[in-house]
């Protein structure tokens, strides 16, 4: 739920250089969709001294601001699978 109102409001995100960025998708276990359309951030995992294997994947918003997206997906097993989050 953290990751989901940090990227609702913009971040400050824990990996700046790494949350925002592009995913792509390369495993096709998302719906397929133009390069670029998804953005992946981290989702902390404790005890890690890495980003560790959990992310929120975020679809493109109105206007192109994943913020107000309404597709999200959680993997806790770095990208093996994905579980949509409703909110």
């Amino acid at each position: 739920m953290q990751t989901l109102l940090l990227i609702r409001q913009g971040g400050p995100f824990p990996y700046p250089r790494k949350d925002g960025s592009t995913f792509g998708n390369f495993e096709k276990r998302l719906p397929l969709q133009a390069h670029g359309y998804y953005r992946e951030y981290t989702v902390p995992t404790p005890g890690s001294r890495d980003r560790g294997a959990r992310r929120i994947i975020a679809g493109d918003g109105r206007g192109g601001d994943v913020a107000n997206s309404s597709e999200f997906y959680y993997t806790d097993d770095h990208y093996r699978s994905f579980r949509r989050i409703r909110e």
